[in-house]
């Protein structure tokens, strides 16, 4: 009877330390984020921008490469851990680098810091929820067959809509169990307009500055920019629509 307690004992806790280890990236992003919600917003902001320009705008013109690098970086660490400012991250590409490369270079570093979250929730929570999903007969069962027959468009949809957190649309889809090539393919590709409105912020940002004034950001509700994004959106639902049209034509 004590062998075959300590038989248990011995079988279920490598499974133990196998779990928390597993859960354990999901858990530094969490304590980090709420630290960096707290400790980093006055670093991270316009203000921080203006007082330090002069400088990031020297390193830019000696260490073109070392300062993109860095900025890289940093925005992938921003959006990796939902540390407050990606936002301002992405004007100030716009502010350092210009319209194409400023984009370019956001683009780049939030498609990484994307995957990055993706990958730690998939490896913590995401394998519980899809295996739960994939054996459930119920709605959950339903929402994945679902998801799966229209992944990409899904993907995105949460992409381009901006009422969509953008943390969010990087967790959902893992515990969901999306497949990595279409997750990174929607994402770097979904993001697109909206870091072009912002990055476009960026390039006349110093003359806001010169004026004492602050970028406005709610430039991104302005009709003549939101109405594109959202037909996008709307495109991209358009394959979902015609087959729930198609199928209930087959029906009747």
């Amino acid at each position: 009877m004590g062998r075959q307690i300590m038989t248990a004992t011995k079988t279920t806790a490598p499974k133990g330390r196998k779990g928390l280890l597993r859960h354990l990236p999901l858990v530094v992003i969490g304590l980090v984020a709420v630290l960096g919600a707290v400790t980093l917003r006055e670093h991270i902001s316009f203000e921080a921008l203006e007082e330090h320009r002069e400088t990031l705008l020297g390193l830019r013109n000696d260490h073109y490469i070392l300062l993109a690098l860095g900025f890289v970086a940093t925005y992938v660490t921003i959006v990796a851990f939902s540390l407050p400012g990606a936002a301002v991250a992405s004007v100030t590409g716009g502010f350092l680098f210009g319209l194409w490369a400023g984009t370019l270079f956001n683009v780049i570093a939030a498609t990484v810091g994307a995957v990055a979250i993706f990958l730690a929730a998939r490896a913590g929570l995401g394998q519980t929820m899809a295996a739960r999903m994939e054996a459930s007969e119920g709605t959950l069962g339903r929402i994945k067959a679902g998801l799966a027959e229209h992944e990409i468009p899904v993907l995105f949809m949460m992409r381009l809509v901006p009422a969509v957190p953008f943390f969010v649309a990087n967790l959902l889809p893992a515990l969901v169990g999306v497949k990595l090539r279409n997750f990174v393919l929607t994402t770097a590709l979904g993001i697109v307009p909206g870091a072009l409105v912002f990055t476009s912020v960026g390039v006349g940002l110093g003359e806001v500055f010169d004026r004492g004034e602050r970028p406005d950001l709610s430039i991104l509700w302005a009709p003549h920019v939101i109405g594109p994004i959202l037909g996008l959106a709307a495109l991209s639902a358009l394959p979902i629509v015609i087959k729930l049209w198609r199928g209930k034509k087959e029906m009747v």
